[in-house]
């Protein structure tokens, strides 16, 4: 499994029109199905006069989870060519959504299978990816009077600090690049003087 994968850079629409049909496309960076979902909903909302809201998404470095949905459109016409852009792009952890309007030409299969997957495929286009690398969460525990120190130093490595939990002792929780695991692990052994307790979580 790759280290660092592409995402979108940022949330972005592009709009067409083909035959009078309006085809508007959303895409944006998500972590999860629900975060996805959410956004495929907020945008349906929005457009309450159009004629389809298609959605299509690819989570995880690996691309384990890829969903689509043609939401009315004749099937495979719609979020399978959606998917097969996001797919061809190679971008992960990204969602697509195609809000149309009908123009009262219609398009035929091939026709709304170009328009859909071209559509993403521009909007792809003008937002541009980002190279994410795949972290995991790192716990440390480590007392009151090596905390404040340790926490500085960390956030002055450019380190994420996810979290702060003050209790006997003291909890970070730290994004780390899968790769430097072992590598921070040490720096942080070595920092506190073996004081520190490191725990990888699932995920």
């Amino acid at each position: 499994m790759p280290d660092s994968y592409p995402t979108v850079a940022g949330e972005g629409v592009h709009e067409v029109e083909i035959n009078r049909s309006r085809f508007r496309c959303v895409v944006a960076p998500v972590t999860d199905e629900t975060t996805a979902r959410a956004l495929v909903a907020r945008l349906r909302a929005e457009h309450p006069t159009a004629s389809h809201t298609c959605h299509a998404y690819v989570l995880g470095a690996d691309a384990a989870i890829r969903r689509c949905d043609d939401d009315g459109e004749p099937g495979g016409t719609a979020g399978a060519p959606m998917l097969r852009m996001l797919l061809h792009r190679g971008v992960r952890d990204t969602v697509a959504v195609v809000t149309r309007w009908f123009g009262g030409t219609k398009l035929g299969a091939g026709g709304l299978i170009r328009a859909y997957g071209g559509v993403v495929g521009e909007t792809l286009d003008r937002v541009g990816t980002v190279e994410r690398r795949r972290t995991r969460t790192l716990r440390i525990t480590v007392g009151h009077d090596r905390a404040g120190r340790l926490e500085h130093d960390l956030r002055a490595e450019g380190l994420t600090v996810l979290g702060v939990h003050h209790a006997s002792r003291v909890t970070i929780e730290l994004a780390v690049p899968e790769a430097e695991l072992e590598e921070i692990g040490a720096r942080i052994a070595d920092a506190t003087s073996g004081t520190a307790r490191t725990e990888t979580l699932p995920g």
